[in-house]
This record gives structure tokens, C-alpha cells and sequence, in this order.
């Protein structure tokens, strides 16, 4: 079975409104807020450039990251239950309704990154640990794969000058 294909705007707008409700009522930092926005606004630019590899991936790496942040906003600044009124609880409901919603948001943004193009591996190689390349390198590299890579300018190339050994046709 297929999951539906989602809309980049429509996983947007519906983390903007979570993000709207989920900051109304001051109950968490402006951080909570900017942090959340910004990764929206890497959305929208994800949004217009379409075929930018960057734009998609920088999403999904801040969708992620929010994750993180957003599981410790809630736990540090929830508030005890004697200052618990129904708009706060309704505020952090759609901050955590927001955190549960966004691992989906990403395996969807993770499949427009696969339609566009990219191809993310995650290479642990532990055999360059032991000589020098392992300082220039490191020991865990994330990247595009190009082990197949195949150049294509050196396709049987036309000369870039005439052939002398041809004489060219008087102009007139």
C-alpha cells in the first residue's frame, strides 16, 4: 500500500497554524517561536526553488532539528497544574500535536527530496580510521553517493577546431 502524496505547502501551512496556536498564548520563549518560523521559512524557499537539492534538504534537516527542540521547550516550560488554564493547555496541545506530527512531515519531505533528485547516503567507514586520511575526512561521511559517477564532457568529443587536413570551400 502507497502512502498519498503530500503537498510541500500543505505540510507548511499546517505547521505554521500548530506553530501559531502552539506560541499564542506566551507559555514558551521566543525561541520556541523563531526557531520553529525560520524552519518554515526554509520551507517556503524549498517552495519556490523547486529544483534545488539545498532548499528540500535544509527543510528536512531543520524539521528534524525541531524535533529536538521542541521535545525540550515542552518539558522544561510545562507548567504545573495549578497555572494550567484552558488556552494553555490548548496552546501546548498543538505544540505537542506539532512535535508528534513532524517525523511524518519529514519521511514526506524525505520522498520530495528522492523525487528531486537526491540521493542521501550515510557511509560509516571504519577502515580509513587507522591512516592519515582519517583527520582530513573523519570517521563518518554523509553525502551523495558518486561511486558511480561518470563524467560527461569526455564524450567522444568533436575537435574544438577544424580539422587541417580538410580544406574548407572558397566563400565565393
Amino acid at each position: 500500500m502507497e502512502l498519498p502524496a503530500v503537498s510541500l505547502k500543505a505540510i507548511i501551512l499546517v505547521h505554521w497554524l500548530l506553530t501559531v496556536w502552539g506560541s499564542m498564548n506566551y507559555l514558551f520563549p521566543a525561541s520556541y517561536a523563531w526557531g520553529n518560523f525560520s524552519i518554515l521559512a526554509v520551507g517556503i524557499w524549498a517552495v519556490v526553488q523547486r529544483d534545488s537539492l539545498d532548499a528540500i534538504m535544509m527543510f528536512l534537516t531543520g524539521l528534524l532539528l525541531t524535533v529536538l527542540t521542541d521535545i525540550i521547550h515542552v518539558s522544561v516550560f510545562y507548567p504545573s497544574n495549578d497555572y494550567l488554564t484552558d488556552v494553555k493547555r490548548f496552546s501546548i496541545g498543538m505544540a505537542i500535536f506539532s512535535l508528534l506530527l513532524t517525523p511524518a512531515s519529514c519521511y514526506f519531505v524525505y520522498q520530495m527530496y528522492r523525487e528531486r533528485g537526491g540521493e542521501y547516503t550515510f557511509n560509516i567507514d571504519l577502515e580509513s580510521s587507522s591512516d592519515s586520511s582519517f583527520a582530513h575526512y573523519g570517521l563518518i561521511r554523509a553525502g551523495q553517493d558518486r561511486s558511480t559517477y561518470e563524467p560527461i564532457d569526455q564524450q567522444d568529443a568533436s575537435p574544438q577546431w577544424p580539422d587541417p587536413s580538410k580544406a574548407a570551400p572558397h566563400p565565393y
